[in-house]
């Protein structure tokens, strides 16, 4: 069986010999490679090359484009700087004033984004056949925190909402047509990273973000594609309308303290991803430790659980451990 084979049949409640593994690795994944973080960012060629080694070095299930939030932010023009081995910083966020002359950029109107499309050309062309393919676009709210600052964006939600509702409809109008490039690429999944909605709680996130979210979803459903959905942080209060948008991924970090809870608000085709903790467990446990945490979320979410990580494997995790995690896996398939 593929990887690819697993995660569709898994999706579908097909027959499979293990749940997927879908551990988000970036820094990591560029720190295996040996390669510096700006070019696994900047360069499609090396992220595609570490991503797919990883892969198959570790048994996963995917291949991403994931490695920052700032590709659109940067095609907006927020001014991004790339440090040689660390994280792109932002230089300094937009104002209100300036953010209201943003306009939707082509994929191939802009480098970062056209990429994205290289990477997943790149990733169809060389293991199509093998791994599930998922690209990425931010969510309405964490490319709006992205462009704005965190507390500026939080703080207009409240005192200037008309104007939040005006750019996000712009920000949508970007990530939609930028879905469709993506699963034109090769993308058979594209992830919605949002991680600023588990702050907002649940009456804002109706108000703001909800539809938005079912919108997206829709859409790249009638793409053909599915749609993965990622918050990191505590999603306990709106997990459930998480789950309603009808994205055939949920994922789930581990600050929420059960999966189990919410398996039967599942939709036939949906799952769970998560949500073993990536500090304390992933990166500082033991192998026991590890197996511990993939077997409890295995028994969590009773037969619905991509494994993962709540949040990205960090770069400082040791190659051991991770192929601990990886090992912990495997061993799903004895049971």
């Amino acid at each position: 069986m593929t990887a690819l084979e697993r995660t569709l049949n898994f999706i579908n409640r097909q027959p499979v010999d293990r749940p997927p593994f879908h551990p988000i690795i970036m820094r990591f994944a560029a720190k295996y490679a040996g390669v510096d973080y700006r070019d696994f960012c900047l360069d499609y060629k090396i992220k595609c090359a570490a991503m797919i080694q990883c892969a198959r070095d570790f048994s996963l299930d995917w291949v991403t484009v994931m490695s920052d939030p700032y590709a659109e932010a940067e095609a907006f023009g927020l001014n991004i700087e790339y440090p040689q081995d660390s994280l792109p910083l932002v230089k300094k966020p937009l104002s209100l004033n300036e953010l209201e002359k943003i306009k939707p950029v082509k994929p191939n109107d802009h480098p970062r984004l056209t990429n994205r499309i290289l990477a997943l050309k790149t990733y169809q062309r060389q293991v199509g056949t093998e791994y599930f393919i998922v690209g990425w676009v931010e969510g309405p709210l964490a490319e709006y925190a992205n462009l704005r600052g965190l507390s500026e964006a939080c703080m207009d939600l409240i005192s200037h909402p008309e104007r939040v509702h005006f750019l996000t409809d712009i920000i949508m109008e970007n990530a939609i047509q930028f879905i469709t490039a993506q699963i034109e690429a090769g993308a058979l999944c594209i992830g919605i990273g949002d991680s600023a909605c588990s702050l907002i709680g649940p009456d804002l996130y109706r108000q703001f973000i909800f539809d938005r979210h079912k919108i997206l979803v829709k859409h790249i459903h009638s793409l053909g594609a599915l749609a993965k959905l990622h918050i990191c942080g505590d999603t306990t209060a709106i997990l459930p309308l998480l789950i309603d948008t009808h994205a055939d991924i949920v994922d789930v970090d581990h600050l929420v303290s059960s999966m189990g809870d919410y398996v039967a608000l599942l939709g036939r085709h949906q799952v769970l991803c998560g949500n073993s903790d990536p500090v304390s467990v992933i990166q500082n446990g033991d192998g026991e430790a590890i197996a511990a945490s993939v077997m409890d979320c295995f028994r969590q979410a009773q037969g619905r659980g991509i494994v993962s990580a709540g949040c990205e494997i960090t770069p400082e995790t040791s190659i051991d451990n991770f192929s601990n995690y990886r090992d912990a896996v495997l061993a799903l398939a004895e049971i």
